[in-house]
C-alpha cells in the first residue's frame, strides 16, 4: 500500500477490478456526424472547450471518448470518482488496437484495475495486435513493459493505420 492508500480502497479496488466484465455501453454513434467528418477530412465536428463526460450506473462502462473523435472511453467507477479510464481504437481489417493516456487515481494504483481493464479490451477483441500512438513518458515505462508482457504488439508504439482518425 502506498500512503494515499487505506485498506478499504485497495480491497474495493481490487473488487472493481475483479468486475471488468460488468460494462454498461453507450454506442454515441452518430452516422451523420462521422459521414460529415469523413468528407470533411475531420474538419468538421472539431471539439471546442470542454469535453462532455458520460457517467453510467455500471461500475465499469465503455463510452464514447471525451478527448478522441471516433475513439472510445474504457473507465472504472468507485466511490463516485472515475478511478481508471482509457482510451482505445480498434481496426478489425488490419487487426490493430491502440490504447492512450492510461489513467488510475493514484489511490487505487497497483490494485489491478489497470489490468482488468486493458484485458478486458483484448478479451472483447481477440486477435489484435495492441498498440500506443506515442512515446512513453520515463516513469511510465515500467507500466507499459508490465502491461505489455505477453500481448501481441506489447503496446509498443505504432501509427494508426490508414481506417482510424487520431482523433482529438
Amino acid at each position: 500500500m502506498t500512503t494515499d492508500q487505506t485498506a478499504d480502497d485497495v480491497a474495493a479496488a481490487r473488487r472493481l477490478a475483479s468486475e471488468a466484465h460488468h460494462l454498461g455501453r453507450v454506442s454515441g454513434r452518430q452516422p451523420w456526424r462521422e459521414f460529415a467528418r469523413w468528407i470533411s477530412r475531420g474538419r468538421y465536428g472539431q471539439r471546442r472547450g470542454r469535453p462532455e463526460v458520460l457517467r453510467l450506473s455500471t461500475p465499469w462502462q465503455d463510452t464514447p471518448s471525451a478527448e478522441r473523435a471516433g475513439w472510445r472511453e474504457r473507465a472504472a467507477n468507485l466511490h463516485g470518482d472515475v478511478a481508471f479510464a482509457v482510451d482505445y481504437e480498434v481496426c478489425r481489417r488490419c487487426r490493430l488496437g491502440w490504447v492512450e493516456q492510461p489513467f488510475t487515481l493514484p489511490r487505487y494504483q497497483r490494485c489491478g484495475l489497470a489490468a482488468a481493464g486493458l484485458a478486458a479490451l483484448r478479451a472483447e477483441h481477440p486477435g489484435l495486435s495492441w498498440h500506443t500512438l506515442g512515446g512513453h513518458f520515463r516513469d511510465s515505462e515500467p507500466f507499459w513493459t508490465a502491461a505489455g508482457t505477453g500481448v501481441p504488439g506489447g503496446y509498443q508504439q505504432r501509427d494508426v493505420c490508414p481506417h482510424v482518425t487520431v482523433g482529438g
